[in-house]
């Protein structure tokens, strides 16, 4: 099974958004976050991973993943992909984050998984776990 994983991406709903950016930190540990499913799902021998820079631009334009309204499934089948995967970490506070794994078949765009879960009490070198424990446990 070929799968595009996109680059996971930081919803802030926190009340620093707006005063607090993004900021390099942030970005490292949602790149790490994404390889960690890269490699996970890699690891698992059932997928291979599908390259998602040819569609970079494609979903810049779109306002990225989180507002793309579900563009990742026909990306993915144009890069040859059967499935996407795409990943959002939402700041609730500076401590408090949700993480959220979305899966969807590339030719018709239909959910096949949406993994949710909650980080109490961290931070953002908490995400690549967060990753880790959410496909382990509830994929």
């Amino acid at each position: 099974m070929k799968i595009a994983v996109f680059g996971f991406e930081l919803a802030d709903k926190s009340a620093g958004h707006g005063i607090i950016d993004q900021d390099a930190i942030d970005t490292e540990y949602l790149k790490q976050a994404t390889e960690e499913a890269r490699r996970m799902l890699a690891a698992s021998g059932r997928y291979s991973i599908v390259d998602t820079g040819g569609a970079a631009d494609d979903v810049m334009s779109a306002g990225g993943i989180q507002h793309c309204n579900g563009c990742d499934g026909p990306l993915a089948r144009e890069l040859g992909a059967d499935q996407s995967m795409v990943g959002l970490v939402t700041r609730v506070t500076r401590t408090e984050y949700t993480v959220q794994i979305l899966v969807r078949e590339a030719q018709t765009g239909a959910v096949l998984s949406n993994g949710f879960t909650g980080l109490r009490m961290g931070a953002n070198q908490s995400w690549p776990r967060g990753v880790k424990w959410l496909m382990n446990n509830r994929s």
